[in-house]
């Protein structure tokens, strides 16, 4: 990974945590995701099993973690597992880890190379009762392959059918929502990565500036702050594109008038950012686009303003909503007979705000937690309302990541521009 080491406590705390939550006398291992083919002899970027990662921050292929907590001997209770180095593989695929540079990765102390791993796993499954096995379940995955987590839990069901197997996923999704301050301050490098990303691109969009060419910057500045990349496909849409929300085609010219919606972020140490700004390509917003703008700016605070612990987020949705329609009245986007009709299943505010408000944010975009839950101190959740005017051709989104604390949030995206006023001063410069 292109970032500077993370502190091993991250991680450590991490081990601990899902610890505790296992019934005694029982043994969890979590394997990595597949080496993906894609064409010839080629394979896709790999990109780790976000559990394990979680549990141990090594984002290399063929890698396990093995918790096995009431064990007599106390250098067994976590294991890391590694592929062995191997220098002919190496001159092709480049290095990989050594057990002292795991260990200090990782704060595990005991590693085991794969190819020896069957003679000392057996023995330790025979010892427990519960086996734990991890699905890396997201609400949001599809599943059209046999993964290789799925894979394991086939082959360790046949070969210890009488041991009792739980998921571990169920223990994931609770601990995985709520960050610890060492995750959070990941998090808050992924932003800062984002951030004078975007002030770069403020002093660079003008009209006849190609979609690709901002794409080009934004991936530009990442890498040359040691980020890993773009935490998800950079949307950039100019003009009427701006109401697709997942617009990644990034071909178009942007041009004199219109506005920029730009949804991007990066992804720093194994964890990401999730922002979006929308700007006037020329600088300036017209009457009507800073009308609307700042209509979904109001929404915007008005609905960071409601997120604090035992808040549900399917409520907190519906309260937003009701805003929503307040602010479109005003900016004469609805009628009060639209309001007064409208089909309680398919409010009218629905026409121009089509998407949530919120989502989990950590390792992945789309993180762990709960949505028909109370939400809890330590969770990181973006706030991104958006109004699309199909009759206006335009789409504005605005969109910050927070961090909920014991007595409401703290903005983590709180320094980077987000005023009518803010943008077009940095833009003008």
């Amino acid at each position: 990974m292109k970032n500077l080491p993370l502190d091993p406590k991250i991680f450590i705390q991490n081990r601990q945590r899902f610890s505790s939550r296992m019934e005694k006398n029982s043994i969890a291992v979590f394997v990595s995701n597949d080496e993906v083919p894609s064409n010839g002899d080629a394979i896709y970027k790999f990109r780790q099993n976000s559990d394990l990662y979680w549990l141990c921050g090594v984002a290399q292929e063929d890698t396990m973690v093995i918790l096995n907590p009431g064990h007599a001997d106390p250098r067994m209770r976590e294991v890391l597992v590694l592929v062995r180095p191997n220098e002919l593989k190496e001159k092709w695929d480049g290095k990989r880890l050594r057990a002292d540079e795991a260990r200090k990765l990782t704060g595990i102390k005991t590693i085991v190379w794969l190819d020896a791993l069957e003679g000392v796993l057996q023995p330790w499954i025979h010892q427990v009762d519960t086996i734990y096995l991890d699905s890396n379940e997201n609400n949001r995955k599809s599943v059209l392959l046999r993964t290789r987590d799925y894979r394991f839990i086939d082959e360790m069901k046949e070969k210890y059918p009488l041991h009792h197997f739980e998921r571990a996923a169920k223990i994931m999704k609770d601990l995985r929502a709520v960050k610890t301050t060492g995750e959070v301050n990941v998090i808050q490098q992924a932003i800062d990565i984002t951030e004078s990303t975007f002030r770069r691109l403020l002093g660079f969009i003008r009209p006849g500036v190609m979609e690709y060419e901002i794409e080009a910057e934004i991936m530009h500045s990442f890498l040359s702050q040691r980020s890993a990349g773009e935490a998800y496909g950079s949307i950039l849409a100019s003009g009427d594109r701006a109401r697709i929300l997942h617009y990644i085609s990034n071909n178009e010219e942007c041009k004199d008038g219109e506005l920029i919606l730009m949804d991007f972020g990066a992804e720093y140490g194994g964890y990401n950012a999730d922002l979006t700004r929308t700007v006037p390509v020329n600088g300036k917003f017209t009457k009507r686009q800073k009308e609307v703008y700042n209509a979904c700016l109001a929404l915007h605070n008005y609905a960071k303003s409601l997120l604090k612990p035992g808040v549900i987020i399917q409520q907190y949705h519906e309260m937003v909503g009701e805003e929503a329609t307040k602010q479109f009245q005003k900016i004469g986007l609805l009628s009060k007979a639209d309001v007064k009709n409208e089909d309680p299943a398919n409010r009218a505010y629905r026409k121009y705000l089509y998407h949530g408000i919120s989502h989990h944010l950590g390792i992945d975009v789309h993180d762990l937690g709960p949505m028909a839950e109370p939400i809890a101190a330590g969770m990181v959740l973006t706030v991104e309302p958006g109004i699309y005017i199909e009759e206006e051709q335009m789409g504005i989104r605005i969109e910050n990541n927070v961090w909920i604390t014991r007595t409401g949030n703290k903005d983590l995206m709180k320094n980077i521009p987000i005023t009518v006023e803010e943008i077009e001063k940095l833009m003008k410069k």
